[in-house]
């Protein structure tokens, strides 16, 4: 399945429409993409696995390759470490995302193929997809979904999916 995150805040997928947050500087060329810039990057990514807090929520249904979020997971950031846009156990040296957060953000996290074949040190980071906040504030870089959607959207994922980040507006809805 292809899900398409566009510049309005929109998700499409499977003929349907998503509310979603994108990054708090909207969208750039994957090219342009930089550690830190809160930029969600465009293209088409594939769907990698999915993590989840098996503390919080049932376990999901997805054929996506399915992990638990453990207190001690992270996800380092630091461009100048060698496990730049990789998980890493906790503590960690580096700077670093904790993935097993308080706010609820990533009690579902779609791990993301940007920049991580191999990955390009500064060329940004955990782009991931994952729950959104209350009020859908925009995201590091990310795309967001309320619980209830991405639940539904992950039961339709499988491992040859992407979602791409678009620089367009969602077409209408009888478009779709």
């Amino acid at each position: 399945m292809k899900l398409v995150a566009h510049a309005n805040n929109i998700l499409t997928a499977d003929g349907r429409r998503y509310r979603c947050a994108l990054g708090r500087s909207g969208i750039v060329a994957a090219s342009a993409k930089r550690e830190g810039d809160g930029a969600s990057p465009a293209g088409i990514w594939r769907v990698r696995r999915a993590l989840y807090r098996a503390d919080r929520l049932d376990r999901p249904q997805t054929a996506l390759p399915l992990q638990v979020i453990e207190a001690d997971d992270g996800w380092c950031d630091a461009p100048e470490d060698p496990a730049y846009n990789r998980p890493v156990r906790m503590p960690w040296p580096a700077s670093h995302e904790v993935m097993a957060r308080a706010d609820g953000l990533y009690d579902v996290v779609v791990v993301l193929g940007h920049n991580d074949d191999p990955p390009v040190p500064g060329a940004g980071s955990a782009i991931f997809f994952h729950c959104a906040s209350a009020g859908y504030k925009p995201t590091e870089g990310c795309v967001a979904v309320a619980l209830p959607d991405m639940l539904t959207l992950l039961a339709l994922m499988t491992p040859q999916g992407t979602l791409e980040i678009s620089a367009t507006p969602a077409p209408l809805e009888d478009e779709l």
